[in-house]
């Protein structure tokens, strides 16, 4: 599954049945995985075990690769962050509806690449241990640019706060558009100038 080696390929099913025994689900969390899950189970395992040419990070000692059949493509991004929180593991989700496909990967957030036909869809491993593997999955599904020096959470905080930003700005521009005072206007230009500066 997504282009990867033959020798990561596993096929354990994860019942939900046990999640919800495990990790002690309460009625309304089961009932809004339910609306959004069919089935799951792990297709992939990549680690030194399956992939010889790969050594084990500081950080990260696996990555699985969990396929996931929604029931809607509309589903609540809830139900993928539980399963997240719930298991300490790093995981690429391949989230399918009929025959589309959509990546997912949580680090400090989740992370969502559009919607692919199956086919198309793929992960390129990349780098010489499991830790800059995880950090170019992250990067490549959240669309990120990690700068030279930041790490993978430090790039993540620079965007936001520059979505943050650029949001901020957009708000500021409305604002001086819709007043006629000239000096309010003034007020708001200096502001947005201020903030630009910023990014």
């Amino acid at each position: 599954m997504l282009g990867l080696p033959q020798s990561t390929e596993v096929i354990r099913p994860m019942p939900k049945a046990q999640l919800y025994k495990k990790f002690e689900l309460k009625q309304a969390q089961r009932d809004a995985f339910d609306a959004d899950i069919a089935r799951m189970e792990i297709v992939n395992f990549i680690a030194p075990q399956s992939l010889p040419g790969i050594s084990e990070g500081t950080e990260v000692k696996a990555v699985f690769v969990v396929d996931v059949e929604l029931k809607r493509s509309d589903y609540d991004t809830k139900s993928i962050l539980l399963i997240s929180k719930l298991i300490p593991h790093r995981i690429i989700f391949a989230l399918r509806h009929e025959d589309k496909v959509q990546l997912a990967v949580y680090h400090t957030k989740l992370f969502t690449a559009p919607w692919q036909s199956s086919d198309a869809a793929s992960v390129n491993l990349s780098g010489l241990n499991l830790d800059a593997v995880w950090q170019n999955i992250v990067a490549f599904i959240g669309e990120l640019e990690v700068a030279e020096g930041n790490s993978l959470t430090e790039q993540i905080r620079v965007d936001e706060e520059r979505t943050r930003l650029m949001r901020q700005i957009e708000s500021l521009e409305r604002q001086m558009r819709s007043t006629t005072q000239p000096r309010r206007q003034r007020e708001l230009y200096s502001e947005i100038k201020k903030l630009k500066s910023l990014l």
